[in-house]
């Protein structure tokens, strides 16, 4: 790792912790967000984030075809409209130079879930682009990840990503 961002910057890191302790606390369903993380990350390019997603997918139940899957979503059978239209609207706002997040898009999203469902996944997809950012750009070690050990867990369970 370049720098140790938890040690040397615990105020971000508690911010980036509050971020994802008020997603979690909305009615989004956990393996959603886990989905949702996991393909933010693939799009990303951050090995850390995508290890720890599917480990925490994994870890949750989640299938493994899924998981597998999870990259090429669009053409797979196996997600609900909910997840879709999470995925894609993931997908959208983490691609944002590329797009303008069209308002077919926002309609499909705003058809499957509550306002505050929309803003709670909105936040959702904030977090993890920034938690991406992080752990590419500082090196977080790939492959270090063991879901549920204290200090190295996920997003708003006590650690990065």
């Amino acid at each position: 790792m370049r720098v140790d961002y938890r040690e040397v910057f615990p105020a971000g890191l508690k911010a980036m912790r509050g971020l994802e302790e008020a997603v979690h606390q909305s009615t989004l369903e956990p393996q959603l967000l886990e989905l949702v993380k996991l393909r933010a990350s693939q799009v990303n390019g951050c090995a850390y984030c995508v290890d720890m997603h599917t480990k925490d997918a994994r870890s949750m139940g989640e299938d493994e075809q899924r998981l597998h899957l999870v990259a090429v979503w669009r053409e797979a059978p196996f997600f609900t409209s909910r997840e879709r239209a999470a995925l894609a609207w993931c997908e959208a706002l983490t691609r944002l130079p590329d797009n303008d997040v069209p308002d077919e898009l926002y309609q499909q999203v705003a058809g499957l879930f509550s306002p505050e469902e929309v803003v709670a996944l909105t936040l959702a997809v904030v977090a993890i682009n920034g938690w991406n950012r992080l752990a590419v750009s500082l090196r977080a070690p790939v492959g270090s990840y063991v879901p549920g050990r204290p200090g190295v867990t996920s997003g708003g369970r006590g650690g990065e990503g």
